[in-house]
């Protein structure tokens, strides 16, 4: 069974069209780059996927659950539980530090606390100097590389990342990718990478394009 099978999907914004009949299936372990420029539909894409908006039209199975048909509250839980989400708005919770940031993530999937993993995921991605920072004293790139360590310690079974090196230097867009493919292979989860960003190429081969209406 694939994890995640998107069918025909359409959806507009008022009368303007964002995505038109967009298919794409992803079997459990697979890794694949969503390539396409600015205003293509890859944030609106990502929020239909995840549950936070809703297609016109179309499919949205993840683990043969049809989104569409789930109420509220069970696409909440399964969000939660089976998606880990590094948005491109970042949407760290501002009153927290990034430590805290990591163990509510970690509380809302369900998992024990571990700071010994969080403490790992801080280390590999340079950020062990900041784990008890606060959100806004951060630089955009070590928050964008806080809400990667966020989305990675849930452990999810599909991990959607949208946009997660467009604000950061070559060196660490490197260490943020690799990161991203290491974590997914030692857990098999599926990584689905929406970007801009040609660079992610050198790291993932499979790329659908995604092209404006």
């Amino acid at each position: 069974m694939m994890l995640l099978e998107l069918k025909r999907v359409t959806f507009h914004h008022g009368q303007t069209p964002i995505l038109r009949d967009f298919s794409l299936a992803m079997a459990p372990g697979e890794h694949r780059l969503l390539l396409g420029p600015s205003g293509s539909g890859k944030t609106t894409l990502i929020n239909l996927i995840a549950g936070l908006r809703t297609a016109d039209a179309g499919e949205i199975r993840i683990a043969g659950e049809d989104m569409a048909a789930l109420p509220r509250a069970a696409r909440d839980d399964l969000r939660r539980r089976r998606i880990g989400l590094v948005f491109q708005t970042l949407r760290l919770v501002s009153a927290l530090s990034v430590r805290r940031n990591l163990q509510l993530a970690q509380a809302l999937a369900g998992r024990s606390r571990d700071d010994g993993e969080i403490d790992g995921l801080l280390l590999a991605l340079g950020l062990s100097h900041r784990a008890e920072a606060n959100p806004r004293d951060l630089s955009q790139g070590e928050a964008q590389r806080a809400a990667v360590a966020r989305a990675l310690v849930a452990r999810p079974d599909l991990l959607i990342a949208d946009e997660p090196t467009s604000a950061l230097d070559d060196a660490n867009a490197d260490r943020v990718a690799r990161l991203l493919l290491d974590m997914a292979a030692q857990t098999g989860a599926t990584l689905l990478v929406a970007s801009h960003d040609a660079r992610l190429r050198e790291h993932i081969a499979d790329t659908t394009m995604l092209l404006p209406c």
